[in-house]
């Protein structure tokens, strides 16, 4: 029996959301599996994960094959990067507490750049939101000139043609 860390896709029409599960190849992809390992949603920025990695780890250990899709996750929460370090423990390259300490130095950079990543994207949509609220505050101030100018000049006409009407009367 061959085994596989897919997605199996939940969620309505155009909303995908998806649970990565363990399953056997043969299976549908969102009918039978073996064991649910975690969920991913592509709709949030930036996509939200959350998985378990002792499982999934355990999964990759016994020989489970990740889809294309499901080796990008793994590989950005650093799964694959912990079946590395362990695979180094095993050959007797060091010991697993320098293991640890390195997946937990490497975790610690990759938790900062999801951090900037976030900021970064909710700067930029504030920024663009503000862009889009002063080109329409502009767009207003200019309607409101351009309706003062009409408006100053309509009435220096109608000063000018009441003079002229008081002096034609005069004569």
């Amino acid at each position: 029996m061959s085994v596989k860390i897919r997605l199996q896709r939940h969620g309505s029409k155009k909303r995908p959301f998806y649970f990565i599960v363990v399953a056997n190849t043969t299976a549908p992809r969102d009918g039978k599996f073996i064991e649910k390992l975690g969920t991913y949603n592509p709709l949030t920025v930036p996509a939200t994960i959350r998985i378990n990695r002792e499982r999934s780890l355990h999964w990759l250990h016994k020989g489970a094959e990740p889809t294309n899709t499901c080796r990008r996750i793994l590989s950005f929460k650093g799964v694959l990067f912990l079946k590395h370090l362990m695979r180094g423990v095993s050959l007797g390259l060091f010991d697993e507490t320098t293991a640890m300490e390195k997946f937990e130095n490497w975790n610690g950079e990759h938790e900062q750049l999801v951090a900037r990543r976030e900021e970064a994207h909710r700067k930029h949509k504030s920024d663009k939101r503000n862009d889009t609220m002063r080109e329409s505050v502009r767009k207003v101030e200019e309607r409101n000139a351009e309706k003062a100018i009409a408006a100053a000049a309509a009435a220096e006409t109608a000063e000018v043609g009441d003079a002229s009407e008081a002096g034609d009367a005069a004569e």
